[in-house]
C-alpha cells in the first residue's frame, strides 16, 4: 500500500545501497546527509544530528539552505549544487563555517559525493568534520578511508595509482569494459608499455610535466575499445609525501559527441556544410603563415554568383538555397584536395589556393571554376542558368594581411561584375590606386555637408518651340580642400553604398526647393517653373523621405506640382516591397514623376506601363548620334511616339547642337537640356541668365 507520507516517499525514492546507509548510520561522530537534486534532505544520520541538532525527523525533507547554511552563503551554495547536478561541475572539499540548531556557527571540513541512484536521479552526499575536535578529526581519517571505498564503487572514473616512471601500482574501475586490457596484463607495467603508441606518448609527456611543474595536468585521448571508439580526459597529480602519481580518468563521450555538434555549428554553415565566415578566415590567416614559412605563393579568390537577388526575389528562397547548394558542391569539385571553399554569407564565397607557383597556376583553377558553372543548374525539374563573377588577389604581391587581400579580392570581384560577368579579374596596383582614392574620398565626404562643402548648380530646361525656360534640374557639386573637385559620377555610387546619400539627398531638395522659391519670386514673367530632383535607390527605402518632401514643400512655399523628381531604373531595380504604393503616394501629392536615363535599362519598357510617370528623359547617349545616325533617329522617333502615347511628357538630355534642336524639334520632342542652351551653373549665375533670357 502506498504511503501517504511524503517524507517516507521522498527517503524511498532516493535509497540506493542500504549497505551504504547502514556505514553512514553506523559513524555517528562525522555528520553525513544526502541531499536529492533540489536539494532536500533524503538521509541525516546521527552525527549530523549532534552536530547541527536538528533530529532527523526534522531535517528529512528540508532544504539545505534553509538548515545549515548561513544567509549570507545560501546563493552561492544553491548555485554551486545547480552546476554539479546540471553542469557536472564538482563542489570541492573545504573548510567552512555552517551553523546549528540555535544559529551557533559550525567550522567543519566538508567534502562531497555526487550519485546517480537507480532511478536515474542524483543526489549528494556531503560528510562534514568537526574541525573543533581532535578526536573528531582523527575519526575523519579513518572514515574517508573506508568511505573512499564504498564510493569508488559508485563512480564511473578510472584510478590508478603510479610511481614517477608510470609504473602501475594500483587501478579503481567501477566499469571493466572502460579499461584497454585486463588488469593482469597492466598492473606492474608502465602505463606506456600497455596503450597505443600515440596514447602512450600523451601520458608520458604529461607524466613529466606534472613531475617538472609540480602541478596537475589533465589532457584528453581516445581509444578504440570493444564496444566502439571512446574518448576520455585523464587528469594526473602528483602525491609528493609517498613520491607517486594519481590518475583518474574519465570517460568524455557524450560530452565529445555534443562538442563536436556545437564546434560543426560554430564552424560550418548550416546551409551549403562549407566552411564559414569564422573557419574560412582562420584558414586564410593560417595559409598566409605557411606560405611566409615556406616562401610560397598562396591565392584568394572572392567569389559572387551574378544577379542571385533576382532568382531569390522571383523563384523564392527555397529554390535559391537549392542553387546554393549546388554551387557550393561544384565548387569543391573544382578544387585540389588541400584547397579551401567557405561561404562568407549570402551568395559570397571564398576559395583559399595554397602552395601556387605562379598567377597561371591561379588562372587554371578560376577558369575551371567558371566552367563548372556552364552547364544549367536543375532544380525541380527546371533549368536554371547561374553564372560567377571571381576576383583574385596574389600573396604577396597583392597584400600580406588577410584584410588586405579580401579586400583587394573583392575590388577584383567588382571589376571582374563591371566586365560583364561570368568572368574573372586579377587585382591590380591600378585597383589600388581606385580603391584607396574611394577610401579617402569616404573619409572626406562624411563632414562635407558640415563644412559646406556641397553646391547646387542648375542646368535650365527649355520648351523646344518657342525655347523658352521652363524649368531647371538641380546638380550637385562638391569642391573639397584635400580631393579638389569631386565628379558626381565618382562621388556619388560612393555615398549610396555608405548610406550618405540619404542627408545629402535631404539637403539638395531643401535647397533646391527654396531656390525655385527664390526664382519664381524674381521672374518677371510669372512664369510657373519646375525643378527636377535626382531620387537614388537608397534615399527610396528612406522610411521618412515622403513626409520630408512634403515639410520641405511647406518650408519653401513651393506647390507640389512644381517639383519633379527624377528615377532610374536603379531604384524600381532595388526590389523594394512597396515601390508601388511609394510612387502613387508622391503621384499623389500631386508632385511630378520622371523616368530618368530612358533606353539604359533592359527592361524600362515595362516600368512605363506599370509605374505612374509624367514625364520621360532620353539618355544623352541617343541624343549623340540623331543626326549622323538613322538607327538613332528613328529609335528616339519612336520613344516619343510611344511616351506621347502613354501621356507622358518627353526632355532629351544631352542636347548640344543646333542641328540636333532642330530635329529633335521636328520629332515633337517637349522640352531640351544641354550644353547648347547653358551647362550647369551656380544658383546666383542661373538667375542671371534667366533674367536675361527673359528679356529676350
Amino acid at each position: 500500500m502506498k504511503s501517504d507520507n511524503p517524507t517516507s516517499n521522498l527517503t524511498h525514492q532516493f535509497v540506493i545501497n542500504d549497505y551504504l546507509h547502514q556505514l553512514f548510520d553506523a559513524v555517528n561522530v562525522i555528520s553525513v546527509q544526502g541531499y536529492d537534486n533540489e536539494r532536500r534532505v533524503i538521509y541525516w544520520n546521527e552525527g549530523s544530528e549532534r552536530l547541527y541538532g536538528y533530529t532527523k525527523e526534522e531535517a528529512i525533507g528540508q532544504k539545505i539552505e534553509d538548515l545549515i547554511i548561513p544567509e549570507p552563503m545560501c546563493e552561492f551554495v544553491i548555485e554551486a549544487h545547480s552546476d554539479w547536478v546540471k553542469k557536472d561541475i564538482e563542489i570541492p572539499a573545504s573548510e567552512i563555517i555552517l551553523q546549528d540548531k540555535d544559529g551557533n556557527n559550525v567550522s567543519v571540513f566538508s567534502s562531497h559525493v555526487m550519485f546517480t541512484n537507480q532511478y536515474n536521479t542524483k543526489q549528494m552526499y556531503c560528510i562534514d568534520i568537526d574541525l573543533s575536535d581532535v578526536k573528531k578529526a582523527q575519526a575523519e581519517a579513518s572514515f574517508n578511508e573506508d568511505m573512499l571505498k564504498t564510493i569508488f564503487g559508485a563512480i564511473p572514473d578510472l584510478f590508478f595509482l603510479m610511481e614517477n616512471d608510470g609504473t602501475i601500482l594500483e587501478y579503481h574501475a567501477s566499469n571493466e569494459t572502460d579499461l584497454y586490457t585486463k588488469p593482469k596484463q597492466f598492473i606492474g607495467k608502465k602505463m606506456g608499455d600497455v596503450l597505443p603508441e600515440e596514447v602512450a606518448k600523451k601520458f608520458e609527456t604529461y607524466i613529466s610535466l606534472v613531475l617538472e611543474k609540480e602541478q596537475m595536468m589533465s589532457f584528453k585521448y581516445e581509444l578504440a575499445l570493444l564496444h566502439g571508439l571512446v574518448f576520455f580526459e585523464a587528469r594526473i597529480n602528483k602525491i609528493t609525501e609517498h613520491n607517486q602519481l594519481m590518475v583518474i580518468i574519465r570517460d568524455i563521450t557524450e560530452q565529445h559527441k555534443a562538442d563536436e555538434i556545437i564546434r560543426h555549428q560554430a564552424y560550418y554553415d548550416s546551409l551549403t556544410l562549407l566552411p564559414n565566415r569564422f573557419l574560412a578566415l582562420d584558414r586564410l590567416s593560417q595559409l598566409l603563415i605557411e606560405a611566409q614559412r615556406n616562401n610560397e605563393k598562396a591565392a584568394v579568390l572572392f567569389l559572387d554568383l551574378d544577379d542571385f537577388k533576382k532568382i531569390n526575389d522571383s523563384l523564392g528562397h527555397e529554390t535559391g538555397d537549392k542553387l546554393l547548394i549546388e554551387s557550393a558542391q561544384r565548387l569543391q569539385e573544382a578544387l585540389r584536395k588541400d584547397d579551401t571553399v567557405g561561404r562568407l554569407g549570402g551568395d559570397e564565397f571564398i576559395v583559399l589556393l595554397r602552395g601556387i607557383t605562379d598567377h597561371h597556376a591561379a588562372l587554371k583553377i578560376t577558369e575551371k571554376l567558371l566552367n563548372n558553372f556552364r552547364a544549367p543548374f536543375k532544380v525541380e525539374g527546371r533549368e536554371h542558368i547561374l553564372t560567377a563573377s571571381i576576383g583574385v588577389a596574389i600573396y604577396p604581391e597583392n597584400g600580406t594581411t588577410v584584410a588586405d587581400l579580401l579586400r583587394n579580392a573583392d575590388t577584383a570581384m567588382y571589376q571582374a561584375k563591371s566586365y560583364g560577368r561570368n568572368t574573372y579579374s586579377f587585382f591590380t596596383k591600378k585597383m589600388n590606386v581606385i580603391i584607396q582614392r574611394r577610401l579617402v574620398i569616404e573619409e572626406q565626404m562624411r563632414d562635407a555637408l558640415e563644412r559646406n562643402e556641397f553646391e547646387l548648380f542648375y542646368q535650365p530646361q527649355f520648351d523646344a518651340k518657342n525655347k523658352h525656360i521652363i524649368g531647371a534640374e538641380a546638380l550637385l557639386r562638391w569642391h573639397n580642400p584635400v580631393l579638389g573637385n569631386v565628379t558626381p559620377d565618382e562621388f556619388i555610387p560612393i555615398a549610396e553604398n555608405t548610406g550618405l546619400i540619404v542627408p545629402i539627398g535631404k539637403f539638395v531638395i531643401s535647397q533646391a526647393l527654396h531656390f525655385l522659391n527664390t526664382w519664381q519670386s524674381t521672374c518677371k514673367r510669372q512664369q510657373k517653373y519646375t525643378m527636377a530632383v535626382n531620387l537614388s535607390p537608397r534615399q527610396f527605402r528612406d522610411v521618412g523621405l515622403l513626409s520630408f518632401i512634403q515639410n520641405s514643400l511647406s518650408e519653401a512655399n513651393v506647390n507640389p506640382e512644381s517639383l519633379e523628381l527624377e528615377i532610374t531604373e536603379g531604384v524600381l531595380m532595388s526590389c523594394h516591397t512597396n515601390v508601388v504604393d511609394i510612387l502613387t503616394e508622391i503621384t499623389a501629392l500631386g508632385i511630378y514623376l520622371s523616368m530618368d536615363d530612358f533606353g539604359t535599362g533592359y527592361s524600362s519598357l515595362s516600368y512605363l506601363r506599370e509605374y505612374p510617370f509624367n514625364v520621360l528623359k532620353i539618355d544623352r547617349s541617343f541624343i549623340d548620334g540623331i543626326v549622323l545616325n538613322n538607327e538613332d533617329c528613328n529609335l528616339v522617333k519612336a520613344i516619343i511616339a510611344m511616351s506621347h502615347s502613354l501621356g507622358l511628357t518627353v526632355v532629351a538630355e544631352g542636347v548640344e547642337t543646333k542641328e540636333q534642336h532642330t530635329l529633335l524639334n521636328e520629332l515633337g520632342c517637349d522640352f531640351m537640356q544641354g550644353f547648347y542652351f547653358s551647362k550647369p551653373i551656380p544658383a546666383e549665375q542661373f538667375l542671371d541668365f534667366s533674367m536675361n533670357f527673359d528679356k529676350k
